[in-house]
């Protein structure tokens, strides 16, 4: 590793929660972690396609966001949720560079599921809900509302399993 690139990780990691963010509202700092991926798409056809994958999640920014790495094929990508004390809530933006695309959402903790609603880049409303939490595992699920405004849609889960 060049020393560019040591600085740049040293900088961006933290080893640990900021105390600006609230202990009861560290909603993402039990993915801390290295997590494998059991992923099932569903196409709006029916058809269900499964793959795998891994996904790696650490503090950064001096402990004021948990940012991620999802690694499957055609899906690489990056989240960064950070704290925004304003609102009470984490700003949620994933990233897939390669197909270009994003999503922007507000996460928030409702019962023992972690609920991040926002919208795909055509307008479409979207929620993204880790459910089934515990030190092990997760469920994670993102459902997209159909064009009747009551249906939600089942696009994707992803099966979680801590490996570190």
């Amino acid at each position: 590793m060049t020393t560019i690139e040591s600085g740049f990780l040293s900088s961006l990691t933290a080893d640990g929660r900021s105390p600006e963010i609230p202990e009861s509202e560290d909603i993402y700092g039990w993915l801390v972690g290295s997590w494998t991926l059991e992923v099932l798409d569903y196409e709006s056809n029916g058809h269900v396609r499964r793959s795998e994958g891994a996904v790696h999640f650490g503090r950064v920014l001096e402990g004021r966001a948990v940012q991620d790495v999802w690694i499957m094929p055609g899906r690489y990508g990056t989240t960064l949720r950070v704290w925004d004390a304003s609102i009470c809530a984490w700003r949620v933006t994933w990233i897939n560079p390669a197909s270009g695309r994003r999503n922007e959402l507000i996460g928030r903790r409702i019962g023992a599921d972690v609920v991040q609603v926002g919208t795909h880049p055509d307008g479409t409303p979207i929620r993204w809900i880790f459910t089934g939490i515990t030190a092990e595992s997760f469920r994670w699920t993102g459902e997209a509302l159909e064009t009747d405004g009551k249906t939600w849609r089942l696009e994707a889960e992803f099966r979680g399993k801590r490996l570190v």
